[in-house]
């Protein structure tokens, strides 16, 4: 299967999390999307990982995703060598996507940072001939790299290159993200009693989620925003009036 476009992430929750509406907006205009997560979040403070991988598949199934699957790296310890690095481009040789969403550099999770370098090594690397490997079926794989790169933003902000209007999918990210019940609030969720409160599972942090999106939103003249760096921009256009194609709703 081809992926349109395929987002990669360190733990399941972060692309729910950072681009759950872009993702959301994409599979509802008809894109196939995909989700590759790199760990099952074995160090959560709260859930298990068996858990996290359910929670995965029930937001899958909101968002419509046309493929999700997890690398099994261990959680805290993601390294960016030449088998991680394969197993990567294994993923992205086997959905060969036009865009690729990664994680943000500058993190406050060091999983996150580590991925992002992981995943734009995996991804040049992707397109060397001379790296063999094998499709899920035994057959060899072809090289490809994808023609577009953008970091989602994460805990640390960084100025976007794009920001993507998410407003009339909303909703249905916001039930996408509360799928991970362990993880982020959701008042139907009742944590074991071993179960601490985090920095990510309280009503607060669920109110942040949305004032960003809002702050993000305003810039671009949306209700909710999701903002994008594309990796080593600039990129380039041939055709302008078509690229802004959205007539500015604020001057």
């Amino acid at each position: 299967m081809n992926l349109d476009v395929l987002a990669l992430a360190a733990h399941p929750d972060d692309v729910e999390l950072c681009a759950g509406g872009t993702v959301c907006l994409l599979a509802e205009q008809g894109y196939d999307v995909g989700i590759v997560d790199f760990t099952k979040g074995q160090l959560g403070s709260r859930g298990t990982p068996e858990g996290r991988l359910q929670e995965a598949e029930r937001a899958a199934d909101i968002i419509g995703l046309a493929a999700r699957d997890n690398l099994g790296m261990m959680d805290g310890d993601i390294r960016n060598t030449p088998e991680s690095r394969r197993a990567v481009i294994e993923v992205v040789r086997r959905y060969r996507p036009d865009i690729v969403l990664i994680n943000s550099t500058e993190a406050r999770h060091p999983d996150h940072s580590d991925a992002a370098d992981l995943s734009t090594d995996a991804l040049y690397y992707s397109g060397l001939r001379k790296i063999e490997t094998t499709g899920p079926d035994g057959e060899p794989q072809q090289p490809w790299r994808p023609h577009h790169v953008l970091h989602y933003m994460q805990a640390v902000d960084f100025e976007p290159t794009l920001v993507v209007d998410v407003s009339e999918v909303w909703d249905q990210r916001i039930e996408a993200l509360q799928a991970f019940e362990s993880q982020f609030f959701n008042p139907d969720y009742e944590p074991d009693k071993d179960e601490p409160e985090t920095y990510v599972s309280n009503p607060q942090f669920f109110q942040w989620v949305e004032s960003r999106a809002r702050t993000y939103g305003y810039k671009v003249g949306a209700t909710y925003g999701e903002p994008f760096l594309y990796r080593r921009g600039p990129f380039g256009v041939s055709d302008l009036p078509a690229t802004l194609s959205n007539e500015a709703r604020f001057r």
